[in-house]
């Protein structure tokens, strides 16, 4: 069957002044069939459509008595095809099957087209430079990436120019204050300039809700950050994410970007969160590269930066507790016994909580997410827990003294070893680590556990820290007799 484009190449090739031959040749027709379509309508203007049937409505009986009716009560567009033929298979055994599912799906379709309820239509908008930037969270995990063979559960924060498409990713652990602050700076400094508009939705970490209205409002930390860069704040609807249409659109090209880029690497192993981090904004610049002329025009439009950054922190202040803990945003972290009784100072970051004692920093931690209630550090109390080896059976944090799984499978050992005096072993073992290096102590538990011998605490001491030898001095009784070394050097110039 003849095309119409073989027709309209065919009159082209005629009107360039090619020969009936070659013109029939470059179209892909016969010189019979060129001679034809030199002139006249196209093939498609000359054929008469349709308007009877070839073979019998298989829902005859049934398509206006039943379905329509099915159809017009149907007016968010429910009911699927399979479901509707499942009907009738149950109401008339044998006579509909799977093989009048297309039909039943192109009926149900052109009546919906010609006779369904109206849809809901969506206005494409106009983005003035320099006015708008999106910001949002999306889940990062579902692209199977690990680090250091675990699983890394993560978020991507993502924030994007309505106008120029121009974005800035960071990674983020939760939807907390300080991630959102973190990241929307770091775009901002990034970027070199200040949209008018940040444009979110209803995030809990910028946003509480109002106990009257029942509305949601900006928080007085969230606000204040806006006005300290000279941005207002505008929110989607709850439930309605297609009002973020830009951010959401980021949000499927950036993970399908990284996830291809996944697969060109060969492997979504990675060996430290820095190197992941590396490659998601390797990712982040491809993507950014076509934005480029547009962002030119957008930085003209964009409010100045600021003198300064706003902290990115949360700032408590806590009494540290008899056993060395304090509690920041309900959670428990080990500090320095020294600083038992005192007040301190904790600055909780996106990742990271840091605490100062009159100004100075004296200890850094990971922030705890989600279910983790608690982090401790074994060389904040190991000093008093060797002391007192007895208050190890029952310590409430004790799983969290073993500071690896070779620590823990040294305990199982030397409670099969040494009975009773097992936990007294293993405390002065951790001391031993934090005493000289917990890396060389793990290693000397290890080769014990591998060869399978019987050990204690003084086996494990003498073998990650063994007693220096006693090199025995040397003296000379006498000066040496140079004279033989001229013999020595006679005979070899000889």
């Amino acid at each position: 069957m003849v095309t119409d484009e073989q027709v309209r190449l065919l009159r082209q090739k005629r009107m360039e002044g090619k020969t009936q031959e070659a013109a029939a040749a470059a179209s892909g027709m016969g010189v019979r069939t060129a001679r034809k379509w030199e002139s006249g309508q196209l093939p498609s203007e000359r054929r008469t459509p349709r308007t009877w049937r070839t073979r019998r409505d298989p829902f005859e009986g049934v398509w206006a008595e039943e379905l329509v009716p099915l159809l017009l009560h149907d007016e968010e567009r429910i009911l699927e095809a399979t479901t509707v033929l499942d009907l009738l298979e149950s109401r008339y055994p044998g006579r509909f099957g799977p093989g009048q599912l297309r039909t039943l799906q192109r009926r149900m379709r052109d009546w919906r087209a010609l006779h369904g309820p109206d849809r809901e239509v969506y206005f494409e908008q106009v983005h003035p430079p320099g006015r708008e930037a999106q910001v949002d969270f999306t889940h990062g995990t579902e692209l199977g990436v690990r680090v250091a063979g675990e699983l890394f559960d993560h978020l991507l924060f993502e924030f994007v120019l309505s106008f120029s498409g121009w974005r800035s990713v960071g990674l983020a652990f939760g939807e907390t204050f300080e991630a959102l602050v973190d990241g929307l700076q770091d775009a901002l400094w990034s970027l070199g300039g200040v949209p008018l508009i940040a444009r979110s939705d209803n995030l809990s970490a910028a946003t509480h809700e109002l106990k009257r209205s029942g509305g949601r409002a900006l928080t007085e930390r969230f606000a204040a950050m806006l006005a300290h860069y000279g941005m207002q704040s505008t929110r989607i609807h709850p439930g309605r994410s297609h009002e973020n249409g830009v951010v959401e659109q980021a949000h499927h090209r950036l993970k399908s970007a990284l996830a291809q880029a996944l697969v060109i690497r060969g492997s979504r192993d990675f060996d430290t969160v820095e190197a992941y981090e590396r490659f998601v904004q390797e990712g982040v610049q491809r993507l950014n590269r076509p934005t480029l002329g547009r962002l030119a025009e957008e930085r003209a439009h964009l409010l100045p930066l600021p003198s300064t950054r706003v902290p990115a922190y949360t700032t408590y202040r806590v009494k540290v507790r008899k056993w060395s803990t304090v509690r920041i945003a309900n959670k428990t972290y080990s500090v320095p016994s020294r600083l038992r009784g005192y007040e301190i100072e904790a600055r909780q970051y996106a990742n990271d909580v840091e605490i100062y004692y009159r100004g100075e920093r004296v200890e850094r931690m990971p922030r705890l997410r989600g279910g983790q209630e608690h982090w401790i550090d074994y060389r904040h109390v190991i000093w008093s827990l060797v002391r007192k080896p007895g208050a190890f059976a029952r310590y409430r944090y004790r799983e969290e003294l073993f500071p690896s799984a070779t620590f823990r499978e040294a305990y199982d050992a030397l409670c099969r070893f040494r009975g009773q005096r097992a936990d007294v072993d293993y405390v002065r073992t951790l001391h031993l680590a934090a005493s000289t290096m917990e890396s060389v102590v793990e290693q000397a538990l290890r080769e014990l556990l591998d060869a399978g011998r019987w050990f204690e605490y003084t086996t494990v001491r003498d073998l990650a820290a063994p007693v220096a030898p006693i090199i025995p001095e040397l003296t000379t009784p006498v000066a040496p007799d140079l004279r033989v070394y001229d013999a020595l050097l006679a005979e070899v110039g000889r």
